[in-house]
């Protein structure tokens, strides 16, 4: 038995006295205990321990060590310090009365972080070199057994007795090389894998919570493991002051009593080395709580905590520490910016973890704006509310802006969020390119624009650049890109210098650059500086352009002196090089040149000498160009502008007929074009994808219109705008084919010297028939090439006709002192019957084919449409027009005559006699029908007839020739009835027939 050195039993004395007299105190300490044990202690006892020994090392003035060694299922923790002494046994057997009052430095502030050994162990012993103590379960409980008046309260808890309040001598000696030791016989398998659990969790935190620490050993049976220099892993900021009396009294004054004693408080950042790792981000007061912390530093403060130390107290205090933490942050941050860390990863942003954790959160928003921890592009360390961000600036960009846009940082796609939440200012591209303009030097503009090649591939930025400024080849800067032109190789900067007091913008050659083109501007080429509206609109100005200079100078070496050459002269000069550049650009014929007179006229007015043009041109409306000017740039860039040396042709694209464009406007009668050709003659929807017009044909002279037409047949383009027929698609979508403005044109408006229409005239090639009934086309026609005459309206075959050409065919073809065969009125006949055009009144006179052969003339009420050759034989029905088919019923809409059966019923009168059809005659026409009715004397309508076929197809006859063709035309076989008849006349010829039939 050893000496009682800490006077335990006098502890257990008092302890059990108290219990006695006072039940309730009984109870009290073991709910107490019990709540802690199995509360805010239940997973803390490695830590606990190492805050105890880290105490025990302060108070003894040395580095202190600390040895984990889990063997047996027992724990060993033994550390350096101070020993254990009387008054640490009774703080280990007081609740909430700690023996480190006196001792501002110290981690434990409650005296109870002794209880999270109960939940490992329920035999807990400590020894030093002074003396040992144990506690334990079992002896308090047979302590307590010997109070009667605890039994009832004993009985009630289950025998659950407070285990630290009544401490017991121990014997032994911690290890060598440690001053206490602390044995925790595990209480069972849980206990030992809670143990292994919180030894393995055991990091570098620790040893930052606690400073008196220098060294932590763990040891179990399989691994072997030591903690120390755990500063040399970490960037450590520490903090730490006193409260004034004034700040005790205000922010301790809803703590409790013994720590409004310890006005003291500390904060310590840690930032973890590349080698170390951040386990489980917890708020630390100073050891781990269940706050979460979402920033990637550890935090150790001083923090109050509630009563289960497992939160963070709410209070004046807790806001207090969290604006110095935020402060101390903030400086770590500005320490690793100083050593060149990127700490923008370290701002807060997202979502907080916690209550504690927003406010650190927001404490720590509110301090970095005004921490140096962003590096400007100029490579100044400058506050985030200083900075300046430029949206959609990549770095080549940012590090040209630097001298214009004061503290400009670079933004990294992921360093977003962080600047925000550092209330960064961020402009709007657009909005720095507003600003821009100033003295700089056109290389200064070629470097910035150099600078935006990778962003302007992105068409917001391209839209955000629209107003970037660009110097000038003359000296101005105008705000855009678009439409301004780049010099190259190709029209170096002299030649454009001559365009450029027509308004033309050609950038400053120092400031070109390929970005340029990117937001719009155009390289110059002969076509780009053609197509500048500035050209243009000199163009169509060029007339005052001509009269502010001296006419001297208008041709001859005198026009080529520097600052002499009206813009004609440059527009020439240009397309010289190369006239295909001047294609469709139709407003270059407005440009005013000197004729061979001298007198100015548009280049659409101008011919050349001796061409063409000038032969069949009226001259009143067209005069030669001057010479000079054709020797100078010569006739193709004359051409290229609208001089013509031929009849010329304008092109346009996308056509609305209800709103022609421009270049179309000028041709004579294009309007009454699109109305005639339109689909129901409305042009409102209409559309021509591509149309070719020939102009000027309203100049060509009436005696010329041979030779004109020559040109237009020779020339491919030309022939090409004149036969093609164009394709006009309706409001529908339906497509039509309809002529040519050209044909159009001249169909309507070319006479010749008798003063009547060239259109409409019988072709030199025309069907005789049909130009027997035509005028005469002039000789000189049967020159022109065949689908020229025909796009002029000369006829070749009734398809040709037009709604009057046919209507004259009708009034002549009702003439009766004209002659014409039986054979030539069929022809004619069978063509116009298929013809889907109408003269408007039908005539009041047909000619008419009678049962004879013979034609003549009779009125329209006596005539009827014959589709089938049985009507032929009713000559009571007046005279016929024949046709077959469609071409019958055609005929009947042009002559407005009725068909034969629309004015007789064509009813059979009597039955007649069946009778079979002979079996040569259906083995050589299988269509043929078996039966036929055979009449002594056949009548239809009270008329007699040969033959007939009545309505239900059936064959009648009265002689063998009729029934040849009842029967063929029953069958539908109409081509064979002189095969069934020679069969019905011949019988002896049937072989012969048959051996023919194989050959059909």
């Amino acid at each position: 038995m050893t000496d009682d050195v800490f006077g335990t039993a006098g502890i257990r004395e008092r302890v059990l006295a108290g219990w006695a007299a006072a039940p309730v105190r009984f109870r009290e300490d073991a709910n107490a205990e019990e709540e802690l044990a199995l509360g805010g202690y239940a997973d803390r006892v490695v830590i606990e321990l190492a805050q105890n020994a880290a105490d025990a090392a302060l108070r003894e003035g040395v580095r202190g060590r600390v040895l984990y060694e889990l063997r047996n299922n027992t724990l060993v923790v033994a550390n350096t310090g101070a020993p254990l002494d009387a008054e640490g046994v009774q703080s280990l057997a007081t609740l909430r009365a700690s023996a480190k009052r006196d001792g501002n430095e110290a981690v434990g502030r409650f005296g109870v972080g002794f209880s999270a050994v109960l939940a490992v162990t329920d035999e807990p012993v400590v020894l030093s070199g002074t003396g040992g103590v144990r506690f334990s379960k079992a002896d308090t409980a047979a302590a307590v057994a010997e109070l009667p008046s605890l039994e009832t309260e004993v009985r009630r808890r289950d025998g659950q007795v407070p285990v630290l309040r009544l401490p017991f001598e121990a014997e032994g000696e911690p290890p060598a090389g440690y001053d206490t030791a602390v044995l925790l016989p595990l209480r069972d398998e849980a206990a030992v894998a809670l143990v292994r659990r919180l030894l393995t969790e055991a990091d570098d935190a620790l040893l930052l919570a606690l400073p008196g620490l220098e060294r932590i050993e763990i040891e179990t049976e399989d691994t072997r493991r030591t903690l120390e220099n755990a500063e040399s892993r970490w960037h450590i900021h520490r903090t730490s002051g006193v409260f004034t009396p004034a700040e005790r009294q205000a922010l301790l004054a809803d703590r409790p009593t013994e720590e409004r004693t310890r006005p003291t408080w500390s904060i310590v950042w840690a930032l973890p080395h590349a080698a170390a790792e951040l386990h489980g981000a917890v708020v630390h007061a100073p050891t781990p709580t269940d706050e979460p912390l979402s920033l990637e530093a550890l935090l150790l403060a001083t923090f109050p905590l509630d009563s289960t130390r497992r939160h963070v107290a709410k209070g004046p205090l807790t806001d207090r520490l969290v604006q110095e933490a935020a402060t101390a942050y903030g400086e770590l941050l500005r320490r690793r910016f100083d050593d060149g860390d990127d700490v923008l990863r370290l701002v807060p942003t997202g979502l907080a973890a916690g209550a504690v954790d927003r406010m650190l959160r927001d404490a720590i928003r509110e301090v970095l704006p005004g921490v140096p921890l962003l590096r400007a592009v100029d490579g100044a360390a400058v506050r985030p509310r200083d900075a300046v961000v430029v949206e959609g600036a990549d770095e080549q960009f940012a590090e040209v802006l630097a001298p214009l846009v004061p503290g400009l940082v670079h933004a990294r796609r992921a360093d977003r969020q962080a600047l925000d939440a550092l209330q960064v200012r961020r402009l709007e591209l657009a909005e720095v390119v507003d600003q821009l303009g100033g003295e700089e030097p056109p290389s200064w503009w070629h470097n910035l624009y150099t600078s935006l090649a990778t962003m302007v591939a992105d068409p917001l930025i391209r839209e955000s650049l629209g107003t970037l400024p660009v110097p000038l080849a003359d000296g101005r800067l105008v705000r855009g890109a678009r439409g301004l032109l780049l010099p190259g190789p190709e029209l170096p900067l002299s030649t454009l210098e001559a365009f450029t007091r027509y308004g033309v913008r050609v950038v400053h050659p120092d400031a070109v650059s390929p970005t340029l083109e990117r937001l719009g501007a155009v390289p110059a080429t002969a076509r780009s500086l053609l197509e500048d509206p500035a050209i243009r609109a000199a163009v169509e100005h060029s007339a005052e352009d001509w009269e502010a200079g001296d006419p001297a100078t208008w041709t001859g070496e005198a026009a080529r002196a520097e600052g002499t050459l009206p813009v004609a002269h440059a527009v020439l000069a240009l397309i010289a090089a190369d006239p295909a550049q001047a294609e469709g650009l139709w407003w270059l014929s407005d440009l005013v040149l000197p004729d061979a007179t001298g007198e100015l006229v548009p280049a659409n007015a101008l011919v050349i000498e001796g061409s063409a043009a000038q032969q069949v041109l009226d001259p009143a409306e067209v005069s030669p160009v001057a010479g000079e000017l054709v020797e100078r740039y010569g006739q193709a860039p004359l051409n290229a502008i609208g001089v013509l040396s031929t009849l010329g042709v304008v092109t346009a694209s996308e056509v609305a007929l209800d709103h022609l464009p421009e270049v179309l406007r000028d041709l004579d009668g294009i309007e009454d074009w699109a109305y005639d050709v339109a689909p129901d003659g409305s042009p409102y929807g209409a559309t021509v994808g591509d149309l070719d017009a020939i102009r000027d044909l309203d100049w060509i002279t009436d005696g010329s219109w041979p030779e004109a037409l020559r040109i237009l047949g020779s020339d491919p383009v030309l022939r090409r705008a004149l036969v093609t027929q164009v394709r006009v698609v309706g409001p529908d979508d339906r497509p039509l084919g309809v002529p040519s403005y050209a044909a159009w044109w001249i169909r309507e408006h070319v006479r010749l010297d008798d003063g009547e229409l060239l259109a409409g005239r019988a072709d030199p090639e025309a069907e005789p028939v049909l130009a027997s009934f035509l005028d005469e086309a002039p000789d000189w026609t049967a020159a022109l090439d065949p689908e020229v005459r025909t796009a002029v309206g000369l006829v070749r075959d009734a398809g040709d006709l037009d709604a009057e050409g046919l209507a004259l065919v009708l009034e002549r073809l009702a003439d009766p002192d004209r002659e014409l065969d039986e054979a030539a009125l069929l022809r004619l006949w069978a063509r116009l019957g298929t013809l889907a055009l109408f003269p408007g009144d039908a005539p009041a006179r047909v000619r008419v084919l009678d049962a004879d052969g013979t034609t003549r003339v009779t009125d329209a009420e006596h005539a009827v449409v014959v589709d089938g050759p049985m009507w032929v034989q009713r000559a009571d029905l007046g005279g016929f027009v024949i046709g077959s088919g469609a071409a019958a019923d055609g005929l009947g809409d042009l002559f407005d005559v009725p068909l034969a059966q629309e004015v007789a019923e064509g009813k059979i009168d009597g039955d007649g006699t069946a009778a079979d059809v002979p079996e040569l005659v259906r083995e050589l026409v299988p269509e043929v029908p078996a039966t036929w009715w055979e009449h002594e004397e056949l009548t239809v309508d009270g008329v007699e007839v040969s033959w007939w076929v009545d309505a239900d197809g059936a064959p009648h006859a009265a002689t063998f020739d009729g029934l040849a063709k009842a029967l063929a035309w029953a069958a539908g076989r109409w081509d064979r009835r002189h095969v069934i008849r020679a069969v019905l006349n011949e019988p002896d010829r049937a072989a012969e027939l048959l051996v023919d039939a194989i050959f059909d």
